[in-house]
């Protein structure tokens, strides 16, 4: 045996312990690499580990304890020198993938110990202790997202998206399920209460009780946002289900439940439950009064803080824009609870861009929209946003430095980016129906409504959306035009330029595939300010670009802006090619007249800007 020649009998492990020596693991390693061309020879294989030891020993100092490192050369020069340069590739090669798979580990570790520490190293101030519950959920996704990045994902795009190249949205829930739905709640409930129509008198409370678990299945089998749309019109025709007065105090306070419900963390590390609400477009005495029940609550902040807004309301001439409009008072309510901080995004529906079947758009809460769909009906009811990405325009900027390589590399990155939606697209339909129990299983999801449990649901799949996104267009644009204040210094329109360009590939992209593919300029702050460290940690702080907090596609836009003019063409070009929606931050002053607020927002209209985010104040912007 090879055994005898050994003289040493203990190794040191990389992290500095020191195990006993064990000749047979030597063996049984080179054995596999040769197994792996070919190679049967399990004597051979003890042989060579003779020759390692012997090569050691000569090498080594008596008493001189050998590393793991050294071995593993050593076992590689002598492969190599017994003509074994198959097996020494292959063993090379098996070594690499450990390494990897120990680096993988020591940076989850990294992670685990952070998230376990990181009460004890946030200032005082700077950040809420976090539950046990907390903690174990975001080392759930810390996991998830690593195993993803290493095993699953293609490597050139695992390796774009930890460069800062791209961002994967939702990446630790990767192959389990989608990112959001725009729910058709109202069938629901008839559904759930037991509610026929011959027998539609229900007690309130049991309908609201009903929402509340609709809701939280549906988060169950969703990685992003729940957006309820129409939701004055469904309370509406419940009040009106139950005979009783709109304004009831006891229906007030119910809705009212509903909403501080909505608003209330989630117990697991996410902040609050991810769930949006659309009204306004309701005309009925009930649907009204919901309306006003809601912007109520948000004008006197009888709501808990949100971190982003959970509320949209809808506006449209005919419906609440104008002083003749039955519901334009609901339109006051809103701006004076807009000016006070209320977490309430507006829709323009009659803004100067249109759409096909405009009043069917499903809206989210971060402006990102569904309508379009090439394998059926328009409208967003009942479908939603399969995954979505996003690319870093100033990176891709800086590291082209000329405008003509830009757009040559700008293609590159867009094909890599749609080469990822399209495998996530792929990973998904491996679900069978059954895995998404209560989205697929109760046929909330269109295209599911004819799956039996044991089915894939790519038929389903394929009614939804897929959103290619953008982050730093201003900066991207300073860049490349050698300047510091964005389109300022843009003579020849250069914004333009890409928007377009962006837009043709990725309709053409949609059109290669025959799937619903879109380009949004809506992206999560945590992206944008994401991007901006990663590229100035790698380039430095560069004026106009990285010295900064985050990346903006636009503006911020307010009424007494002497560039206002200039701005709001800019942002309309952002809203008219992001057919997958954009959401403008604009400032309401407190100063502000309504007659001036409302003339404001009629030019944001005019503009064609569908979809703004407005605030009482800069302290607010990118809350």
């Amino acid at each position: 045996m090879a055994g005898e020649e050994k003289i040493f009998s203990e190794i040191q492990k990389r992290d500095g312990r020191i195990v006993p020596f064990e000749m047979g693991k030597i063996t049984q390693a080179i054995f596999a690499a040769a197994r792996a061309v070919g190679g049967e020879d399990y004597a051979l294989a003890d042989q060579i580990t003779g020759e390692v030891v012997r090569f050691l020993t000569a090498r080594k100092l008596p008493g001189v304890i050998p590393t793991v490192e050294e071995i593993q050369d050593a076992v590689e020069k002598v492969l190599i020198e017994r003509g074994h340069a198959r097996t020494a590739k292959a063993y090379i090669l098996y070594r690499a993938s450990r390494t990897r798979i120990r680096e993988a580990r020591s940076e989850l570790m990294d992670v685990v110990r952070d998230i376990l520490l990181e009460d004890s190293k946030a200032e005082a101030g700077e950040k809420n202790r976090q539950s046990p519950a907390e903690k174990m959920h975001h080392i759930a996704l810390a996991a998830s997202k690593k195993y993803y990045l290493d095993n699953l994902l293609p490597a050139e795009i695992a390796k774009a998206h930890l460069q800062g190249s791209l961002h994967i949205h939702q990446l630790a829930y990767y192959s389990k399920t989608l990112d959001s739905l725009q729910l058709d709640l109202y069938p629901l409930l008839l559904i759930g209460c037991g509610i026929t129509k011959r027998t539609v008198s229900v007690d309130f409370l049991e309908k609201m009780l009903t929402v509340l678990l609709i809701i939280r299945r549906c988060h169950n089998d969703l990685a992003g946002e729940l957006a309820l749309p129409g939701f004055d019109t469904i309370m509406g025709k419940l009040l009106r289900s139950e005979g009783k007065e709109p304004d009831h105090p006891q229906s007030a306070h119910m809705i009212k439940t509903l909403l501080n419900y909505l608003q209330a963390p989630n117990g697991f590390g996410e902040g609050f439950l991810n769930c949006s609400i659309a009204f306004g477009l309701d005309t009925s005495e009930e649907g009204l009064a919901v309306s006003h029940m809601i912007l109520t609550c948000l004008a006197e902040k009888a709501l808990p803080p949100h971190n982003k807004p959970p509320f949209i309301f809808m506006l449209k001439r005919g419906v609440n824009m104008m002083g003749a409009d039955p519901g334009y008072p609901l339109y006051q309510l809103a701006l004076r609870a807009s000016l006070r901080g209320a977490n309430l995004a507006i829709c323009l529906l009659d803004s100067s861009v249109k759409y096909p079947a405009e009043q069917e758009f499903g809206y989210f809460s971060n402006g990102l929209c569904i309508g379009a769909n090439r394998r059926g009906a328009a409208g967003g009811i009942r479908r939603g946003n399969i995954a979505s990405l996003t690319i870093n325009l100033p990176r891709l900027a800086i590291l082209s430095e000329n405008e003509e390589l830009f757009f040559i590399e700008l293609d590159r990155l867009l094909r890599l980016a749609v080469r990822q939606l399209l495998h996530r697209f792929e990973v998904l339909t491996a679900l069978q129906c059954q895995d998404l129990p209560f989205v697929m299983g109760s046929h909330l999801y269109r295209g599911s409504e004819n799956l039996a449990l044991e089915d894939s649901v790519k038929e389903s799949l394929e009614q939804g959306q897929m959103t290619l996104c953008f982050c730093g267009l201003r900066e991207a644009t300073s860049f490349l035009s050698k300047g510091q204040n964005g389109l300022k210094e843009d003579p020849k329109g250069l914004h333009l330029l890409i928007l377009e360009h962006m837009a043709r590939r990725v309709n053409s992209f949609s059109e290669e595939y025959d799937l619903n593919i879109a380009l949004c300029g809506a992206v999560p702050g945590i992206i944008a300010r994401r991007f901006v460290r990663k590229d100035r940690e790698e380039f430095g702080v560069i004026k106009g670009v990285t010295d900064r907090e985050f990346y903006n596609n636009g503006f911020l836009l307010f009424l007494e802006d002497e560039g206002l003019a200039h701005k709001l063409e800019f942002e309309g070009e952002l809203h008219r090619y992001c057919k997958a929606g954009y959401s403008s931050k604009t400032i309401l002053f407190s100063g502000l007249e309504p007659d001036a607020m409302i003339s404001f927002i009629e030019r944001l209209s005019a503009a064609g800007i569908k979809f703004i985010h407005p605030t009482g104040g800069r302290d607010t912007y990118f809350s």
